[in-house]
């Protein structure tokens, strides 16, 4: 016998994950179960994947998943119940004539799912801006640290599975927003998805290609993959499309966005997406050189807020070299700027920016949505500059937020296009298919970054480069280029950061920082591993040497105000 199951299922934050068996009515154990999979954002899915069937089994259990009608939308396989509902379910889970009982009384309680994702009443986590302008919060005021990654054609090029392979990677490699476009930028009007599926009808934005019915159409599945996100707490960074949409330039293009045409989609998409956990892109690489591409962004922007009624942040992603700030600092519904400082390996003239946005006026939290990516041709020029490796990507990463940045985004080329050498051209030479790329080193280590900055109080920091002595030879410290140090504190002094991309003896003024000793510690950014150094006087000028003394091998400097008892650097108080 199978149970169908349908409905939404919320289940109380923080509660544990937990297997209900289900019985029939004379007793019998059916070999089908529930796994309710509980989220920090309270919402719980029920899957079929065989990923969860095979961490079920790993734990003694028979698992198998319910088996769904095949109607309902595949986002959709949720279910809502209040905390008591349950707790009573949970006491009784061992008892199958009770359990029985108490689950179907709680299924028939359940509604029919139906209409498009945001017609559930699953909760989204809120992200608001911090009373000082600088940071991204939650909205009970804790630190949302934006740890994206650049997966622009996770929805046109990945079907279900490989979506949830990719999604469940970096969720466990630390990342918190995955950035994904709609109407994607390679041919992504007119090359269908993984199901044969097209976005839009006759390509015009105000006729969206939904049917009826469940898994059938383009906008199921960009449904599934952001619930899929979700549930595994990752927001999805929402660009609604790619800039050569509405502002050719370079590219295939299409699309033929008009202002009444972009507020007529964009609110489109306000209402779909409204109760899911998403943060909203405008732009997609591309300038606005004229007064119709303003228009177009601006109408697109208050139609999102139109249809998500505010729920949401929105922001523009720029071309490379520039940021949003260059056409919206001053817009309202700006409510961060993001940059793209490109595919440059050197501070100079790119990274700097970032500190050039922060210090602007009326302030605005700024972050790095698109730098150098991971094994990516150098400036856009292998013959000339090879490829970039774990170290390119390491140094932006420190650059960017020790300069203000309230957070960053990783990218890798392969990863971006989906690239898999079965299917689609490969753009620009990437060195290996996307499902290997995701397991470069440069991915794994951005979460160092994360857990060093939220080990220390994060949203009083500031970026300070005056904690380093500078040089009687300046380019050597700070240094320029590739050798750029950087440093940032929090601005009571209880702490100072100083990223050091190489093995060169630096200075540092020991007053930045509060209290009569400062306990130091060397930061390793490739293991996230801390090795105590000692406790100093704080008392005038000191010399630090990095570890790896002479070599092109980056460690971060981390000073304690001794009093305060941080923990090593890395971990969480």
């Amino acid at each position: 016998m199978a149970h169908e199951v349908r409905g939404p299922l919320n289940l109380p934050l923080g509660a544990e994950n937990w297997l209900a068996q289900v019985h029939t009515g004379s007793g019998n154990m059916v070999e089908h179960f529930v796994h309710l999979a509980c989220t920090a954002g309270g919402s719980g899915i029920i899957t079929e994947s065989l990923r969860r069937k095979r961490d079920a089994a790993e734990r003694g259990v028979l698992a198998q998943s319910i088996q769904f009608d095949n109607r309902l939308r595949p986002g959709q396989r949720e279910f809502h119940c209040n905390q008591e509902i349950l707790a009573t379910l949970k006491e009784n889970a061992m008892s199958p004539l009770r359990s029985t009982w108490l689950l179907c009384m709680f299924l028939g309680t359940c509604f029919v799912a139906t209409g498009s994702a945001a017609e559930t009443s699953s909760p989204a986590a809120k992200l608001i801006i911090s009373p000082n302008h600088r940071f991204i919060v939650r909205q009970d005021g804790s630190p949302f640290f934006y740890l994206g990654d650049t997966a622009w054609e996770l929805f046109h090029r990945l079907n279900r599975e490989e979506a949830e392979r990719y999604l469940e990677n970096r969720a466990q490699k630390g990342f918190t927003v995955i950035q994904a476009v709609a109407l994607a930028e390679l041919d992504g009007l007119n090359a269908p998805n993984a199901y044969g599926h097209r976005p839009l009808i006759d390509n015009d934005p105000t006729k969206p290609d939904v049917k009826d019915g469940p898994g059938n159409d383009y906008w199921d599945h960009v449904d599934y993959i952001v619930e899929q996100a979700n549930a595994r707490n990752l927001f999805i960074g929402f660009l609604p499309t790619w800039g050569d949409k509405w502002n050719k330039k370079w590219g295939v293009g299409g699309g033929s966005f008009t202002p009444e045409s972009a507020a007529i989609y964009g609110e489109w998409l306000g209402r779909r997406y409204k109760d899911r956990s998403i943060i909203w892109i405008l732009g997609g690489d591309r300038p606005v050189e004229t007064d119709q591409h303003r228009e177009i962004i601006r109408a697109m922007a208050l139609g999102l807020t139109k249809g998500d009624g505010g729920a949401h942040l929105r922001t523009f992603h720029p071309p490379g070299g520039n940021g949003s700030s260059t056409w919206w600092h001053d817009a309202d519904w700006l409510d961060f700027n993001m940059r793209q400082n490109g595919h440059a390996a050197e501070f100079t003239g790119r990274y700097d920016q970032t500190r050039a946005d922060y210090d602007r006026t009326p302030i605005k939290p700024v972050l790095d949505g698109e730098p150098i990516y991971e094994d990516h041709p150098v400036s856009f020029d292998a013959k000339k500059f090879g490829h970039s490796i774990a170290s390119d990507v390491r140094r932006p990463l420190y650059w960017d937020l020790f300069s203000g940045a309230c957070g960053h985004t990783y990218g890798h080329h392969s990863v971006w296009q989906m690239y898999d050498p079965k299917r689609g051209q490969p753009i620009n030479n990437p060195l290996l298919p996307w499902f290997e790329a995701i397991d470069q080193p440069g991915a794994g280590q951005m979460q160092h970054a994360k857990k060093l900055l939220l080990s220390r109080p994060f949203l009083s920091r500031i970026p300070d480069d005056s904690v380093i002595v500078t040089d009687s030879v300046p380019t050597s410290v700070p240094g320029a280029g590739r050798y750029r140090f950087v440093a940032t504190r929090d601005n009571t002094g209880s702490y100072a950061l100083v990223y050091a991309p190489i093995g060169r003896t630096f200075r540092v003024r020991m007053d930045r920082i509060s209290g009569p000793k400062i306990k130091a510690w060397w930061f390793n950014p490739r293991s996230g591993d801390a090795t105590s150094i000692g406790e100093f006087p704080n008392t005038g000028e000191r010399a630090f040497t990095p570890p790896d003394a002479g070599e092109m091998t980056d460690w971060v400097l981390v000073l304690d105000d001794a009093a305060k008892n941080y923990p090593p650097p890395g971990t969480q108080p």
